[in-house]
Formats: C-alpha cells, sequence, structure tokens
C-alpha cells in the first residue's frame, strides 16, 4: 500500500512546512510507524501547536497509521486557545482539528495535561513547567522526538542529558539548532547524525537516531514489563472502574470481557441515581487536589464523546459553600488558568442557591452532574467489550499463562491472558491468600425525591457540595428529581437496608443540608421524613476506601513486592468514581503499554499498588 506524502502543495505557508520537512520527515514519519499498535512522540516545545496538528492530521491521512498516536509536549509557557486558533488560520485543512484542540485547552496549571481526541486514540500530554525540570521528573519513552526549541540561550548539555533518557536505541531525532556546538552536545549524549542542513547557516536542519556507543542506563522497572500487542481480558466488576478499564483496554485492541455479578452493569454502588465530578481544590494544591484535575478533564473528556448532554449529564459547574470558612483556592490562582477551574463565587450564584451575599464559597467551572449507570453503559458499548451477567466469580486460578475466574462451584466462567480486579468490595476475596490489602467497606445512603411545586422554589438550578451533595434537575425516569447525600457508614456492610437504618439516614442527610443550604433544608423537610408520604426510600449500597481514602489502580504485587503475572487492581475509588475511575483505567492502561502516563510521574505514585507494600501486616 502507497504511503502518503509528507509533502506540502507549492505555496503553503513556511512554518507547516517546517512541521512536514523537518520534524514528520526528518523522523521518518509516516513511514516509520507503519502497522505499529502505538506511536510516541516528544516535543520539546509546543508553542503554537502547529507541529501537533501536522502529526495528528498525517496520522488521519494515513491507512496504516498505528492504531493510537501519543504526542508529548513541553510547555513552559502554554499558548491560549486563542492563538492556537490564530496559528492555523492559514491552513483551511487544519482549521477543524485546531478547533477541537483549542476548546480543550484549559485550565492549563503547571503540571502533567493530558488531552484526547479521536474517541481517546490520538493522545496529547502536556507537560507545563520548565523543560529541564519536566524531562526529568517525568517519565515516556519516545519513539520520534521534534527538538523544537532548543537553542544555545536556554538550552545546554544538562538538557539533551535529561532528553536522552527518553529514548529508546533507535529514536529518530530531528529538529532545527542554532549552535554547531549543540551538535556536538547530542553526539555526547548517543545520538549518532545522520544529516545536518544548511551547516554553514546560522539555523540548522538536524536529523539524527539514538545509539550510543555505550548500554544506555534503564530506569528501574516498577511493575511488570509492558506489553507489546493486545490480547484478552477479564474486569471483574460492572461498575465505574471496570467499565472504564474495559474501554480503555478496548481502545489499545484489548477482546474484553466483563463479568458481573448481578444481571445488569452498574448494579452495585454504581448505580447511584446521579452523583458529582468535581475538582477538589486546597491552599497547597494538595495531592488530592491535583490528581481530582487530572480526573476531571478525564471524566469530561469521556462523557463529551461516548453520553448524551442534558440526558446522561451535563457540565453545569458547581457551587461549594465552604462552611469551615476558607475558599481553599490557593492564593496564585487569581487572574490564571487556576479561573478556568476554580473562582470565589459571583452574588448571582449565591442569590440563585438561597445563600446570603457574604456566604464563603467557590464556583467550579470544570464540574457537573452525572447519571452514572448511563456513563457505566456507554463505555460497555464498544465492539471489543463483551458483557457477562450473573457471573459470580469466587476464585481465580492460573493455568498455563492465562487467567480463570471460577464461580462458586469450581467450574470456569471464563478465561483470559489478564484480569483486572475491579469488584470495589470484593475485590479482598480475590487477592492471593498472602496478601492483604488494607481496605475499608463503607455503606453510603441517599436521600431523594421528585420536583414538584411544593419544592421547586427551595431548591437551585445547579448542582451544591461543601457538607454532602445535592444535586438537582436529574432527568430519571421517574421525572425530573433532585438527590442528597451521601452517608458515611464506615465498616458497615448490611443490605438490603432496614428502616430504622433509612431513618437515621434521611436524618444525617437532612443534617448536611441544613448546614449546606439552610434555607432549602427548611422548606424539604417533609422528603426527608419518613412518616411523611412524599419521603421516598434511600438508595443505599456498599463501597471500598483504601487506607489513604486514594484509589488504588495497578498491578497487583506478591508479598515480596513481584507482579502477579497478568493480574492488575483498579478498585477502592470510595465516594470519588465519577472524578477518578477514567483517569485510573488510563493509568492501569498507560502502565501496561508502556505509554507516556496521563498524569505526573510522582501523582502516579500515590495510585499505584506499589505503596500497598508499606502496610500490609508482616
Amino acid at each position: 500500500m502507497s504511503k502518503p506524502s509528507t509533502s506540502l502543495p507549492e505555496g503553503a505557508p513556511h512554518s507547516l512546512q517546517q512541521a512536514h520537512q523537518v520534524f514528520l520527515a526528518g523522523c521518518g514519519l509516516p513511514m516509520a510507524w507503519a502497522d505499529q499498535t502505538q506511536w510516541r512522540v516528544l516535543e520539546t516545545g509546543f508553542g503554537d501547536g502547529l507541529n501537533f496538528l501536522a502529526t495528528w492530521a498525517a496520522w488521519q491521512a494515513d491507512p496504516q497509521r498505528p492504531r493510537m498516536l501519543h504526542f508529548t509536549a513541553v510547555a513552559p509557557c502554554p499558548a491560549s486557545a486563542t492563538e492556537l486558533r490564530n496559528a492555523a488560520l492559514a491552513y483551511p485543512q487544519l482549521h477543524p482539528l485546531a478547533e477541537q484542540l483549542a476548546t480543550r485547552f484549559y485550565g492549563l496549571l503547571p503540571g502533567v495535561h493530558r488531552l484526547v481526541f479521536e474517541d481517546s486514540l490520538v493522545q496529547l500530554t502536556l507537560w507545563i513547567g520548565d523543560a529541564q525540570a519536566m524531562l526529568r521528573q517525568q517519565t515516556m519513552v519516545a519513539d520520534s522526538i521534534y527538538l523544537s526549541s532548543a537553542d544555545s540561550d536556554t538550552w545546554d548539555a544538562h538538557h539533551l542529558k535529561a532528553l536522552a533518557r527518553h529514548c529508546r536505541r533507535g529514536t529518530r531525532l530531528a529538529g532545527m539548532l542554532n549552535a554547531s556546538a549543540m551538535r556536538d552536545q547530542l553526539v555526547q549524549c548517543g545520538f549518532a547524525l545522520h544529516q545536518v542542513v544548511n551547516e554553514d547557516a546560522e539555523h540548522q536542519d538536524l536529523q539524527a537516531s539514538f545509539n550510543p556507543a555505550w548500554e544506555p542506563r534503564v530506569r528501574a522497572q516498577v511493575g511488570p514489563e509492558p506489553v507489546t500487542q493486545p490480547g484478552t481480558a477479564l474486569i471483574i466488576g460492572a461498575g465505574l472502574a471496570g467499565s472504564a478499564a474495559a474501554h480503555s483496554l478496548a481502545l489499545r485492541g484489548w477482546q474484553v470481557t466483563v463479568l458481573a455479578q448481578g444481571d445488569s452493569p452498574a448494579d452495585g454502588a454504581s448505580g447511584l441515581p446521579a452523583g458529582l465530578f468535581c475538582p477538589h481544590v486546597s491552599p497547597d494544591d494538595s495531592v488530592l487536589s491535583r490528581l481530582s484535575r487530572n480526573g476531571v478533564r478525564q471524566t469530561l473528556q469521556r462523557l463529551h464523546d461516548l453520553c448524551r448532554e442534558g440526558q446522561d449529564w451535563a457540565p453545569s459547574g458547581v457551587l461549594e459553600h465552604c462552611t469551615d470558612g476558607g475558599t481553599g483556592l490557593p492564593a496564585s490562582w487569581a487572574g490564571g488558568p487556576g479561573d478556568d477551574w476554580s473562582h470565589a463565587a459571583s452574588p448571582e450564584q449565591l442569590a440563585r442557591a438561597g445563600l446570603a451575599p457574604d456566604t464563603v464559597a467557590c464556583w467550579h467551572q470544570q464540574a457537573g452532574w452525572v447519571r452514572p449507570a448511563q456513563l457505566v453503559q456507554a463505555q460497555l458499548n464498544h465492539p471489543l467489550i463483551r458483557f457477562q451477567p450473573l457471573a459470580t466469580v469466587a476464585q481465580l486460578q492460573r493455568m498455563a499463562n492465562r487467567w480463570q475466574a471460577l464461580d462458586t462451584q469450581g467450574q470456569p466462567l471464563a478465561e483470559a491472558d489478564m484480569v483486572v480486579l475491579a469488584c470495589g468490595p470484593a475485590t479482598a476475596g480475590l487477592l492471593p491468600a498472602d496478601l492483604h490489602w488494607p481496605l475499608q467497606a463503607i455503606r453510603g445512603q441517599i436521600s431523594w425525591g421528585r420536583h414538584c411545586a411544593d419544592n421547586a422554589a427551595a431548591l437551585p438550578p445547579f448542582p451544591v457540595n461543601g457538607n454532602g451533595n445535592l444535586v438537582t434537575q436529574i432527568p430519571l425516569p421517574q421525572g425530573p428529581s433532585w438527590v442528597m447525600g451521601s452517608t458515611f457508614e464506615r465498616d458497615v456492610t448490611a443490605l438490603p437496608i432496614s428502616a430504622a437504618d433509612q431513618a437515621a439516614a434521611h436524618a444525617v442527610n437532612h443534617g448536611k443540608l441544613s448546614t449546606l443550604l439552610p434555607a432549602s433544608a427548611a422548606t424539604m423537610v417533609p422528603w426527608f421524613d419518613p412518616q411523611d408520604a412524599r419521603c421516598q426510600p434511600t438508595w443505599g449500597r456498599v463501597r471500598v476506601a483504601s487506607h489513604d481514602r486514594l484509589p488504588i489502580a495497578g498491578p497487583v504485587l506478591d508479598a515480596a513486592g513481584q507482579a502477579c503475572p497478568g493480574l492488575w487492581a483498579l478498585t477502592a475509588l470510595g465516594a470519588r468514581g465519577l472524578t477518578l475511575s477514567v483517569l485510573c483505567a488510563e493509568l492501569l492502561a498507560a502502565r501496561l503499554h508502556g505509554e507516556p502516563l496521563p498524569l505526573d510521574a510522582k501523582l502516579a505514585q500515590h495510585l499505584g499498588t506499589e505503596r500497598l507494600q508499606r502496610h500490609m501486616p508482616s
């Protein structure tokens, strides 16, 4: 099959010619990526995004393109969405791509951000910060490198050594240099020069490959070696965690079977009538705050791609009533990209929530409500995913490099190359016998009801959180409804829930509403009173949390810290499944395949299974 040309029509503007002739052609693209499962590009300076857009367009046009394109770029000072659009004005063929990029180009605080396109088959990872620091702190292996910002004024040997850490033997590099001394430094770092164009000019076009005379130092491998080809996978659990993991693996070509204990997806805690995805904020921008922003971005992108806005979810924004008296917003956010995420609530927003003008509150712009079961179903709706109901897994066994899931009678339910434990409270029972993860069961109950003339004026038009969550105007089958909760009943697993426990839960949820929205709570008393006909039974299920209240996503390690071949886990999402499940699934898939991570490398360690080794009994 013939390959698409990297040349442009005569008269094409020079900067796009550079993208094709200097960077793509200089790295042997698109020929080099033909029929690969993935291709990983690292660019040293994102600039106005034209190199990314040109590479994306080349991927679109190539019938032999890799299944997934990973483009990672360092951006010390990211451009604005407007600047991205303006840079593409001269190139009509790039307008649709530039618009998609600009739409998702928001809130780029220092750190790592993952933007996805083409149903997540094109993944752009932005490292926002100092180039040398980012190259040293983050982890990825590149197949192609675009040296687009290396000049003698800002780059030195330390930058190039940091760049070499992201190369495998054979990684192609192409770029523009403005100092011949940098060529010598590249050679010293292990690059073999293939071609230098305009050698005597101030700016030189260079092509090279990483082929050091020494054996490159290999970073210590955390967990199993990355797989090179997709295979078959069993996902145990069909809730938010299981469906997210199934979808992320199917995107990468895995044949996935999802085993569910019930007769339909989301029959456990993920069957919540409605919930929120929302960033957490803290003055010091804590681990949870940064994780939640990464998670919200991933959740938003998947909702946009898979679900029906207005029916399954809505980007409504969320008002947080800061009942402790502080907004939690970092002082440095004002007037910067942090405002794209969260900022002080306006007087109008306070008034619409029935709160006094001096109430301390913030508005989360990138937040909204979801009907979780609809997201679960949408993620499972993929041609490579098979849903298997009424499949209670009692035991796992490893046979001939494959895993079998056995039922309560010891009969096989299914088998595959790998297994992902995504079954919440049931996770502990399927771990190897010598593993005892510090997991805690937590039962949660919500109160809910329908909107009617008697309560319409008492409820705000948008969700409110801060002491529990109130979600309003949810299009449930019973009609437009509201949801308030949830309780946190630690180490309680009893189901079905007794009438006494339901009454206690209604009291707890109304108490939270009284703190959150006092005026609303006063009107809503009948809907929380079990003696009133307007009060509905609570909805309750059991969730599971880890010792540090953060999810677990990664390979299952035995008591000695060695990976159990083909056994992975995505569990302990607690009350943050809507915010963190997609991020955790993408982290699991990235580690499985040796892809760029979707978040900062140190943040990823807070989600990994490796941290559990320190908390297992000796």
